[in-house]
């Protein structure tokens, strides 16, 4: 960016219209805070400081990164009075740009900030704006007649009374996201008063006190799409959903059914890795190259590295790594474990807290119980096993390298290395049960 800006995210708001407990903000959109999303973008575009504006219940401060300040807004009394709220990060700044953002516009990219910024300089504000063929609610940019690229000012829409018909027939918005020269916008917070049908202190109000103020076009609406209610979610899910599939797609990975795919923004996928159909991955996933992923797979914040099968139908939940050509196969739940190099759990195993050397195969329906009703317990097993059908580690329990286990065997001790772990009932046989049942 030209002059490392400071960034301010207003995210106060309590978003009634979502009708929700949760603050509107703090709804994830694709395993990601939506008040994030801005936030990332100002941070990806060198800003050198994120300031958000929140409310005074603090509810943002456990999900901010450390370098993201926290600045409250006891009431709620409009944009302006927010951004007054974090003046004190940036009232000192000279001409340093200030962008001021919305934590409900999480559509916003690096790139069009850094654009924002270039066409800013030499300007004492710069508004980001849009055309609409139903701008109803929105802000019009009323542009100055003797100058065409800048703003004389904008008329805000809320209640009845707040523009003119006239004002009211224009189509070109304000889509709310700014940039500010910091001492002079410092200055005119200061100015601007609360005298219209809200009641409220609005932040394009301190335009009447900056000159120049240029107008920034944008021609790509979903940049600066606002969210309000639950409708509005879903529809800025799909967007931001798609724009991460194409991102992995021009990496390398092929989705094969992208609207049936869910990748959350914190996944990491390496090259020529395949993700198959009705698959999810979530949190902080990351797997490596030449993978396959799926079908109708849930992987959440695990570590899968190059050359793994997961799926179909496989649980990874979190603390899970697959080492290099391992393999998660049919209805194979894994949670807390790490699973080594080429070692296979083919299907139908639950296998939970364990550690598992390379070169094993679990067979189906191996389980670790891992919990005995108070506390949860790891399992070792070494390289080279092999466990038979239908066997149950009952941890804390090692099983040594090269080590069998038969078919149908609850292990409750260690089994020495290289032994056969047998624990089960011999067999017995009722002669002519069925004929004595029959007669009872």
């Amino acid at each position: 960016m030209p002059d490392d800006p400071i960034a301010v995210v207003l995210a106060a708001g309590q978003g009634t219209r979502m009708r929700s407990k949760t603050p509107k903000v703090l709804h994830p959109i694709c395993g990601r805070p939506m008040v994030l999303w801005a936030v990332a973008a100002a941070r990806a575009a060198g800003a050198a400081k994120v300031v958000v504006v929140g409310g005074p219940d603090r509810a943002l401060e456990p999900i901010l990164p450390p370098d993201v300040e926290l600045a409250v807004q006891e009431e709620p009394r409009g944009t302006g009075h927010a951004v007054k709220a974090a003046a004190a990060h940036f009232a000192d700044a000279g001409d340093t740009t200030v962008l001021v953002l919305n934590g409900d516009v999480p559509l916003v990219t690096a790139e069009a900030l850094h654009t924002l910024v270039e066409a800013h300089h030499g300007a004492a504000a710069t508004v980001t704006t849009m055309r609409l063929a139903d701008p109803a609610g929105y802000g019009r940019v009323i542009r100055a007649r003797e100058a065409m690229d800048t703003i004389d000012r904008i008329v805000e829409t809320k209640a009845p009374g707040d523009a003119t018909p006239e004002e009211l027939a224009v189509d070109e918005v304000n889509a709310g996201i700014y940039a500010f020269a910091a001492e002079p916008l410092a200055g005119a917070l200061q100015r601007i008063r609360a005298d219209n049908a809200q009641g409220e202190e609005y932040l394009p109000d301190v335009l009447e006190f900056l000159r120049p103020v240029r107008a920034h076009l944008v021609d790509d609406p979903t940049l600066t799409l606002g969210i309000n209610d639950r409708v509005d979610l879903a529809e800025v899910t799909r967007l931001a959903q798609a724009r991460i599939h194409r991102h992995h797609q021009r990496a390398g990975v092929t989705i094969v059914d992208p609207a049936s795919t869910r990748i959350d923004a914190g996944v990491e996928l390496g090259r020529d890795t395949v993700v198959e159909p009705f698959t999810s991955l979530l949190g902080a996933t990351r797997a490596g190259e030449d993978c396959r992923l799926g079908p109708n797979s849930v992987v959440v914040d695990a570590r899968i590295e190059d050359g793994v099968g997961v799926g179909p139908f496989a649980y990874l939940r979190p603390g899970t790594v697959l080492r290099n050509g391992s393999k998660a196969g049919t209805f194979v739940e894994i949670k807390n474990s790490d699973i080594g190099e080429g070692t296979k759990v083919p299907h139908l195993s639950y296998i939970g807290d364990a550690d598992v050397g390379p070169r094993t195969n679990l067979g189906a329906a191996t389980i670790t119980a891992n919990y005995d009703g108070r506390a949860k317990h790891r399992t070792t097993v070494g390289s080279n096993v092999r466990t038979s059908v239908d066997t149950t580690l009952v941890a804390p329990v090692t099983v040594g390298d090269d080590a069998y286990t038969a078919a149908g065997s609850v292990i409750t001790e260690d089994v020495p290395p290289g032994a056969l772990g047998i624990a089960r009932e011999r067999q017995t046989n009722i002669a002519n049960y069925a004929e004595k049942r029959a007669r009872e």
